[in-house]
């Protein structure tokens, strides 16, 4: 159970998933981590589900390391440059299925990148004019 344990723990984020779905199955054994994969894979199935696993990883391992503000700052500077509005980005951060804390911080954040775009707009339209 310790060499489990300590397997699991290697592998970090995806590795705790893995082990509540395969908790939560309802199955033993090798069922259990198979009906496992397939469920987090959806219909990709068990491949779905490693690389599922795989993409967990990498998401919960930059966030490690740059910061869950950092991150969602760059992610909405990228969907200011795509055009989005910031009405567009607020109504789809109040549809998350979030605590309205964290919808609050994500809305704070989203502000805080609209104004930086627009206060930078506005200083190149001065030095243009």
């Amino acid at each position: 159970m310790d060499k489990i344990i300590e397997k699991l723990a290697s592998l970090g984020v995806p590795g705790l998933i893995l082990l509540i779905l395969v908790g939560t199955s309802g199955f033993a054994g090798a069922a259990a981590i198979t009906s496992s994969l397939a469920l987090l894979g959806g219909p990709m199935g068990m491949l779905g589900g490693i690389a599922m696993l795989g993409l967990i990883g990498l998401v919960a391992s930059s966030i490690t390391k740059y910061g869950f503000e950092n991150l969602l700052l760059a992610t909405t500077m990228r969907l200011i440059e795509k055009g989005h509005t910031r009405e567009d980005v607020i109504k789809s951060v109040n549809k998350m299925l979030i605590s309205k804390e964290l919808k609050r911080r994500i809305i704070e954040i989203v502000e805080k990148a609209f104004r930086s775009t627009t206060k930078g707009d506005s200083d190149a339209e001065s030095e243009t004019a």
